[in-house]
């Protein structure tokens, strides 16, 4: 079902179609400096009380110099929603059907991260396509933070 047109009318960016999008296509998502208050919030939302994501001086009895962020956090800020990608396909996205990820380093307070989206594979089918994209993060220092994927049913 279209959506009414008064959406149509307030689009943020002009509407794609699965054939309108190319391998290599990139969405930058906006940067993030970690700080106190995306440690609560992940903590409050996913029940995870570790003292290794709260604790400043467990974490420096470790050897780490403060909290370390969830590595769930660190996915969560590649979600395509921070940017273009869903305001481009508009009402074509059916939804995310997979994600995976790797967490190559430690993230901290303090940290900017810096998360990006690019497409990596198209694949029409019948009535649907499927886009897959490469998910990863990069700190301040320019060091890989998170790698993974995601991976989206569109309408044709």
């Amino acid at each position: 079902m279209p959506l009414p047109d008064v959406y149509a009318a307030h689009r943020v960016t002009p509407a794609k179609t699965f054939a309108d999008l190319k391998v290599g296509d990139r969405y930058p998502l906006p940067s993030r400096t970690l700080g106190d208050g995306n440690f609560t919030a992940f903590q409050t939302v996913s029940l995870d009380n570790h003292p290794i994501h709260y604790d400043a001086e467990y974490c420096q009895a470790l050897g780490h110099p403060g909290p370390l962020a969830h590595g769930l956090q660190v996915l969560c800020f590649t979600a395509a929603g921070a940017g273009l990608f869903p305001h481009e396909i508009g009402d074509a996205l059916l939804g995310m059907i997979e994600v995976r990820a790797k967490i190559l380093k430690s993230a901290y307070p303090g940290d900017t991260l810096f998360p990006l989206l690019q497409i990596t594979g198209l694949k029409p089918q019948r009535t649907t396509g499927v886009v897959t994209m490469a998910a990863t993060v990069t700190n301040q220092k320019g060091e890989r933070v998170l790698e993974g994927e995601h991976v989206y049913l569109l309408r044709l």
